[in-house]
């Protein structure tokens, strides 16, 4: 009986540190980092060539970035400019 009582408790506290970690975190964050997070260790090495990439076009077709940039070296900026 009260072996049973102590792992109520623990249930109880499982699910309100998760209730806790979820109002902190998001809901829709869980569910990012649940489904699109799935980092891994890369293969590029210093002085490596990017790898191209594909770009989707509004009329459903593709593009490779290489083909649009045309062997000029190109220089992505990602941030918040406000």
């Amino acid at each position: 009986m009260k072996l049973r009582r102590v792992l109520l408790g623990l249930l109880l506290l499982v699910v309100v540190a998760g209730g806790v970690f979820a109002w902190q975190v998001g809901p829709r964050n869980i569910i990012g980092m649940l489904r699109y997070d799935q980092r891994r260790e890369g293969k590029l090495q210093v002085g490596d060539l990017a790898p191209d990439v594909v770009l989707a076009k509004l009329d459903g077709g593709e593009e490779h970035l290489s083909d649009s940039v045309g062997g000029v070296p190109l220089v992505l900026v990602f941030g918040s400019f406000t």
